[in-house]
């Protein structure tokens, strides 16, 4: 099994910053892709950001890029969103998903954590 689980969500007035984390667990050989996506009621899933754990290239929406930094500690699994600047169209559930190959398995396979609510207003 693998899992993924969020934290770092909230309330935040406009201005204000947040850090999420996503921490993969289980049965892990590899991890190609750790990232974040949003959804805000009534829209569609959107991308925030990449991150490739091997040699940390990054990518971000451009509604986010000058205000976001995503990072990752490889030795803990973990990927890291920093918000700033953050703005009440930001307000939206966030998601982790990661690229990975689990122990004794060919491929690998996309998972998502549960979601964290962040909320921008004042």
């Amino acid at each position: 099994q693998v899992q993924l689980v969020e934290s770092g969500g909230g309330l935040v007035q406009p201005g204000g910053s947040l850090r999420l984390s996503c921490a993969a667990s289980g049965s892990i050989f590899s991890i190609n892709l750790m990232g974040w996506c949003r959804q805000a009621p009534g829209k569609q899933r959107e991308l925030v950001a990449l991150i490739t754990p091997d040699d940390g290239r990054s990518r971000y929406a451009d509604s986010v890029k000058d205000r976001c930094t995503i990072s990752r500690d490889n030795a803990k699994n973990t990927v890291y969103l920093q918000m700033n600047s953050l703005k009440p169209e930001d307000t939206a559930v966030y998601y982790c998903q990661a690229d990975i190959t689990r122990t004794g398995g060919s491929h690998a396979y996309r998972y998502w954590g549960q979601g964290t609510q962040v909320t921008v207003s004042s």
